[in-house]
């Protein structure tokens, strides 16, 4: 699945080399000056590949002199042993760049893959999966990039793009009426979301006038009867823990979305393998 690239790929990859290289590569200083070398990245799993243009910026602020050229690209699922890229260039960068590099390709097809699965477990139903501010710093733009490729949705990118009024706020506020009425005052430009732990406040956030109703930590059971209490006059969005074993069976309870926080909080980078063979000149 195609999705539009962010466009703090470069800060991004700056901040990731600089905490690696610091004054230098006390390492790649030992290879040969003039020598030369080509790699190959391969798959050892089956995964969904992302990360292609933040693997290319960091040879590209390193060395712009290196190569590569892609056998596969995001969004495309992946096997085993496939091989994915292969770079050619100077030895001395390409080395200094390959952890960086594959640590944006590791993780974001990670990100990507567990996307996918989600995606593919509600299929068939009304529901989406959506991804949360749960990321790793940093990281935000480009994990939510990966649940894109891997064919889930974004829900707001930060604080600034999305109203969620969640508990802390409604007591803060004085109520979950009191919250809503204080973000239409504010001429809320975006939905106004608001975070519900029992059927009673599903009510009251209903008559408040909430577009959305997150649905904390309920279970399948008050799911359907918040569904049926809602009849269509807003949105549900059921979230908590919500494994890719139940995934399914929230789906059907007939919410709207399901917002999984481990997307991009409980990582597990796919393993990839780069080889090189050096030569000179």
């Amino acid at each position: 699945m195609s999705a539009p690239l962010p466009h703090d790929i470069a800060a991004t990859v700056q901040r990731a080399l600089a905490e690696d290289i610091g004054d230098g590569d006390l390492t790649a200083a030992l290879v040969p000056a003039g020598a030369r070398a080509r790699g190959r990245v391969i798959s050892r799993e089956e995964a969904v590949l992302c990360g292609a243009a933040w693997f290319e910026e960091v040879f590209r602020q390193i060395d712009d002199a290196i190569a590569i050229h892609w056998e596969a690209q995001d969004g495309d699922g992946i096997n085993r042993d496939q091989l994915l890229c292969r770079l050619e260039g100077p030895a001395r960068p390409l080395l200094t760049g390959e952890r960086t590099a594959l640590n944006f390709l590791q993780t974001l097809s990670g990100t990507a893959t567990l996307a996918r699965r989600y995606a593919a477990a509600v299929k068939g139903t009304r529901a989406v999966v959506l991804d949360t501010r749960k990321t790793l710093p940093g990281l935000r733009s480009a994990q939510k990039y990966a649940v894109q490729c891997g064919g889930a949705t974004n829900h707001r990118m930060g604080l600034y793009d999305g109203i969620l009024i969640k508990e802390n706020h409604i007591v803060a506020a004085g109520g979950i009426r009191a919250a809503v009425q204080a973000a239409r005052a504010a001429g809320a430009k975006v939905p106004v979301e608001v975070e519900v732990e029992t059927l009673e406040q599903v009510r009251e956030a209903l008559v408040a006038g909430a577009d959305i109703l997150l649905l904390d930590n309920f279970g399948l059971e008050g799911m359907r009867k918040a569904v049926e209490l809602t009849a269509g006059r807003a949105k549900l969005e059921a979230s908590g823990g919500i494994g890719l074993t139940q995934v399914r069976a929230v789906a059907e309870t007939g919410v709207d979305y399901v917002s999984v926080g481990s997307l991009t909080k409980n990582v597990q980078g796919v393993d990839l393998s780069l080889r090189f063979e050096f030569g000179t000149g």
